[in-house]
């Protein structure tokens, strides 16, 4: 039987992008500039940037003009005090009025508070990008070995199909000729069908997974570097899952932003109890009026200091207070949670990647052995002491060892940048080291 054209021409495409194919650091250098994710957490960081400097402007002078020209015309009647004859005089005449003023805080405990909180909002926000550079990093990599083991499905599947499909032709060979029953033949015709039917699984999964990747680097992926053949993964290092837990709930990036909301919440407090307080402000101004059509003109500076003393505003100041207490309470209740959930994840990490290391080594012991199996089931079917359903047996078993023990290395692989990630050390440069793992 002949194969569905589309997996020949999927087949061929990977063929024909293998001698071009991407690896992860290129794949991480096109989502760098193209995830839409990644350009959204670098607007916010550019945005956050610019808290200090509006936190900053109360506690600096602020100056401010204003001014003005005016035409005035009317007339006024009034009575001649000999005769008693009424006189009417028609006025005209342009004003012009201008003022500058200065005033400079003295006092203004909310004002020192808001500076304050302008640092710690900032620092927020580059604790929140590099979080999200990170998961950057984990997004693309994760994105990255699911193609890959999409096309190590697909590969499996169409191995396991060729061999299906010269085990259905014997089968109806032997038949012919009578040396095998019906049943091998209708044995060997179901396993075609079901490899057939998870051929096409595959190719629609790894549409899917590519689908993916492409959400990330904004292009249609082309062929990927896959993982050479026999490689070895590092351990984790420190080898023992207490470091990494301590630093998951000091150093992780999410932490840290939940660390400074925390502060920011203090200080949100202190900033509304400020409002029971006086405030003070150096004031200094100049101004200057001048009157046409018989007019004066008067120029005045004036320096002083202004004071406000707020005595009662309907208890809205002690509702706020009570108001910023509670959300100082939920941000630290936030940041335990947020300790919990990264000390989680960094044993997790941690467990999968030391048990993912033990199962990589089983599986590459079972991948010998049953390659050795499917050997000797292939000899015993040509002698006669076993049958086809035998030697299909044997083909499936290792192929399915064979896409587990890919599996495997990937999770491991992902599992290693998880921990790193969960701890606030992942960086570009750890990247590089998997790299080196790919088949250039």
């Amino acid at each position: 039987m002949q194969r569905p054209l589309i997996a020949v021409l999927i087949t061929s495409a990977f063929l024909t992008l293998n001698a071009q194919a991407a690896d992860l650091l290129q794949v991480y250098q096109q989502a760098l500039a193209n995830d839409a994710t990644y350009a959204s957490a670098r607007s916010s960081l550019a945005a956050g940037q610019e808290r200090i400097t509006q936190g900053r402007s109360g506690l600096l002078p602020t100056v401010a003009a204003s001014g003005s020209n005016t035409r005035n015309t009317g007339d006024a009647t009034s009575a001649e005090f000999l005769t008693g004859n009424m006189i009417k005089n028609d006025t005209e005449y342009h004003t012009n009025t201008y003022n500058v003023t200065l005033s400079q805080p003295l006092f203004n405990w909310g004002a020192w508070e808001t500076y304050q909180q302008s640092k710690l909002a900032q620092a927020t926000a580059e604790a929140t990008f590099s979080q999200a550079k990170q998961d950057l990093i984990v997004r693309v990599a994760q994105a990255y070995f699911d193609v890959l083991t999409a096309q190590d499905n697909l590969t499996s599947t169409q191995a396991q199909k060729v061999a299906t499909t010269e085990q259905l032709a014997s089968a109806k060979r032997n038949f012919e000729v009578g040396t095998q029953t019906i049943t091998d033949t209708h044995e060997a015709q179901a396993a075609y069908d079901l490899v057939v039917a998870q051929e096409f699984a595959a190719i629609n999964d790894l549409d899917n997974k590519r689908t993916a990747l492409q959400v990330i680097i904004g292009q249609v992926p082309g062929g990927l570097a896959p993982l050479r053949t026999g490689v070895t993964i590092a351990p984790p290092s420190p080898a023992a899952v207490e470091p990494w837990v301590s630093s998951a709930e000091s150093q992780n990036y999410s932490v840290v932003a939940a660390g400074l909301n925390v502060e920011i919440a203090k200080r949100e407090i202190s900033r509304n109890r400020a409002n029971h307080l006086p405030t003070a402000n150096l004031i200094a101004s100049t101004s200057h009026q001048r009157q046409t059509g018989g007019g004066s003109t008067v120029n005045n500076n004036a320096i002083g200091v202004s004071w406000n003393i707020p005595i009662f505003n309907g208890f809205a100041v002690t509702s706020k207070v009570r108001e910023t207490i509670a959300l100082e309470d939920k941000a630290r209740n936030d940041l335990e949670a947020t300790k919990r959930a990264a000390s989680q994840t960094a044993r997790q990490a941690y467990l999968g990647m030391t048990s993912g290391l033990a199962q990589v080594k089983a599986l590459e012991a079972a991948e010998v052995s049953s390659k050795s199996s499917l050997d000797s089931n292939k000899l015993g079917y040509q002698v006669g002491v076993r049958i086809n359903i035998d030697v299909l047996n044997a083909q499936k078993l290792l192929y399915s060892t064979q896409k587990d023990l890919s599996k495997a290395r990937y999770d491991t692989i992902m599992n290693g940048l998880r921990l790193k990630s969960a701890a606030g050390s992942l960086k570009e440069e750890d990247l590089a080291p998997i790299n080196a793992l790919l088949a250039h």
